[in-house]
């Protein structure tokens, strides 16, 4: 019946022919079979890499601390976390360059979000603006009964962590954007004016108005830093800025001026002080959107891999290098590359006196003991700067035949490969017995097979499809899809580096990535140090050593599925809101749970809170401050 009706009303719009009606209606029955045909297509998330060749040999498998991501997903085995390279078929698009943002993306993430609220409040006292919970634990550091090593300046965790936000110093402002801030920056988002008379006549740093202004002197550069990073290269061309000195240790860094200067050179330098012999350095020297981080020759090993710098540098940074055995100058040995340098600018290079003399000798023996080769040494009359350059070796062999075992070579067997909260040694490090291969010259370390690569098979093949993966990734999405102001970005953290990727993919624009490996994961540190970037370990449980408001974007990949596991997600919120400036963002690629439980938290906060392809957050920090202050 229903058939020969059907037919009857058919019959009956052809006989009052009605042909618009029956266009239309074609029209209509295409369109639908065509939109279905288009959502059963697979479109993958990473076209960048022809993975074709690589599906036979890899498994498809699913990370274990990534439970929710589909189980069609394909990833490489081996890439570190954080760098895992997927093809995802439910993606929701290509990442090409006509890739499309959902606008209502923001919408769609407030409707997925749990509830979260907190009764957040305010950090309390005077110096709260400046709170770093790991170098501010007085209960801690009043009850260390020594402090002859400097024990008062390492990391005194709190537990539990505190939960209370930072607030905003008086009149901050939206931060003076590079390049200009090398040179100038606001008073009041560092209201600290003790160092301007503490160094009033060495040129550091100056008051003028409403800014701190940076004329780019110091305690060893009477002349301009410029005239000394120059006067280095004339005095050693090997040194060769740039192309065979890339990666940079600058030890007591004063306001990081050395290290600024050199980023004209292609040079990369990670400045670090202690917090804080002179008021506020680093802080002065994040604001100003140069490398730096808080840390101290203590007890305990500086948070860097081996044989990791080019050049460590110290320019009268206050350090006893003989002190302890000589510990703090073996230390250097340690995370110094074998062929790497040592530039030592101090008084007892070239004064007379009976104190500096004896210090001199203290060196020469223990530089001597630990194979150091003094390449040169000189004194500047024009600017009053004497300095020596020293070489470590590039193999064993000076180490084969000691004519005394002080200072010992370390025991592999029972040294632990990571330094953080490890002991300082009293011991030299074994280098290869044949000569040591340095890198290729700057920019083609970058990209090249870094020294540190483990021989494993593929191990090559994987680290090259994971920068592939990230430069198409950053291309494509970071700096074309997604709600970010990258002209107002210097400095920023990747929170799960893996091999430096990110870092890699943004090289060329103006901003520096501080390459973060956490403990609990893959050691990948030594690469990252290879291909000619910066880095530091860090347990993302506790606090890191920088100043508040002192980072424009926090980047995380896959990080906090595994974290989540050992501390409380809102503690590492409250971290990522005291290190992030107002207006810098937070970039999240992880599993859409974790997006979801991340992003309440954040919109808790006030933070606005987009999604973007159901695997990318984008949270941006505000000015907001809770009225109410803790009771701790």
């Amino acid at each position: 019946m229903a058939i020969s009706s059907s037919s009857s009303s058919m019959q009956d719009i052809l006989k009052q022919r009605k042909y618009p009606f029956i266009f239309s209606f074609f029209l209509l029955l295409i369109f639908v079979t065509f939109l279905l045909i288009s959502n059963s297509q697979k479109s993958p998330i990473f076209v960048a890499i022809d993975f074709a060749q690589r599906t036979s040999k890899s498994k498809s498998s699913i990370p274990a601390d990534n439970p929710d991501l589909n189980p069609n997903t394909i990833s490489i085995e081996n890439v570190p976390r954080g760098n895992n390279i997927t093809i995802n078929p439910d993606s929701n698009g290509p990442l090409n360059n006509n890739y499309t943002i959902n606008t209502d993306s923001d919408t769609l993430i407030n409707n997925e979000l749990e509830t979260f609220s907190n009764d957040w409040k305010l950090c309390p006292g005077p110096v709260a603006v400046d709170y770093i919970p790991c170098l501010d634990n007085w209960k801690a550091i009043k009850a260390i009964r020594s402090r002859r090593h400097m024990e008062h300046r390492e990391r005194h965790c709190p537990v539990p962590s505190p939960r209370c936000l930072i607030p905003l110093p008086v009149g901050y402002k939206l931060p003076v954007s590079w390049p200009k801030s090398r040179d100038m920056i606001w008073y009041d988002n560092v209201p600290h004016p003790k160092l301007v008379e503490y160094k009033k006549e060495q040129n550091w740093v100056k008051q003028s108005g409403h800014y701190f202004v940076f004329p780019g002197g110091g305690t060893q550069f009477k002349d301009g830093v410029n005239h000394y990073i120059e006067f280095i290269e004339k005095t050693f061309p090997t040194i060769e800025w740039g192309k065979n000195i890339r990666v940079v240790l600058d030890v007591g860094c004063g306001v990081a001026s050395f290290g600024g200067y050199l980023l004209d050179k292609n040079v990369i330098t990670m400045s670090f002080a202690p917090k804080d012999e002179h008021e506020a350095q680093i802080q002065f020297a994040l604001e100003r959107g140069i490398p730096a981080t808080l840390s101290v020759i203590a007890t305990k090993k500086l948070a860097f891999p081996d044989n990791a710098y080019d050049m460590i540098h110290c320019a009268r940074c206050r350090v006893h290098w003989h002190a302890d055995g000589g510990k703090p100058l073996m230390e250097l040995n340690r995370i110094l590359r074998p062929g790497g340098y040592f530039i030592w600018s101090a008084t007892p290079v070239y004064k007379k006196d009976e104190g500096h003399k004896n210090v001199w000798k203290v060196m020469v023996n223990l530089t001597e003991a630990m194979c150091w080769k003094m390449v040169a040494k000189t004194y500047f009359k024009r600017a009053r700067v004497g300095l020596v350059i020293y070489q470590k070796p590039d193999s064993s062999s000076c180490y084969e035949n000691p004519k005394e075992n002080n200072p010992p070579m370390c025991n592999q067997n029972h040294r632990l490969n990571s330094s953080w909260y490890t002991p300082l040694d009293s011991c030299l490090l074994p280098l290869a017995t044949s000569s040591y291969e340095w890198p290729a010259p700057w920019p083609q370390r970058l990209n090249n097979k870094p020294l540190s690569l483990s021989l494993e098979t593929d191990t090559e093949e994987i680290f090259n499809a994971d920068t592939k993966h990230w430069a198409a990734l950053v291309s494509d999405v970071y700096l074309g899809g997604l709600a970010i102001n990258w002209s107002n970005v210097r400095n920023v953290m990747d929170m799960n580096a893996g091999y430096g990727g990110f870092a890699t993919a943004l090289i060329d624009r103006p901003l520096w990535v501080m390459n973060v490996v956490p403990i609990s994961g893959p050691d990948t540190l030594p690469i990252i140090f290879d291909r000619g970037l910066i880095g530091t370990y860090h347990d993302w449980c506790e606090s890191f050593n920088t100043y508040p408001r002192t980072y424009d974007l926090l980047h995380s990949s896959f990080l906090f599925g595994n974290l989540s596991q050992r501390c409380d997600l809102v503690d590492v919120a409250v971290e990522m809101d005291r290190m992030l400036r107002p207006g810098g963002y937070l970039l999240v690629q992880d599993t859409f749970q974790m997006i979801k439980q991340l992003g309440s938290i954040l919109r808790s906060l006030h933070w606005s809170v987009t999604l973007h392809q159901e695997q990318f957050l984008v949270g941006k920090k505000d000015f907001w401050r809770p009225k109410d202050t803790a009771k701790i």
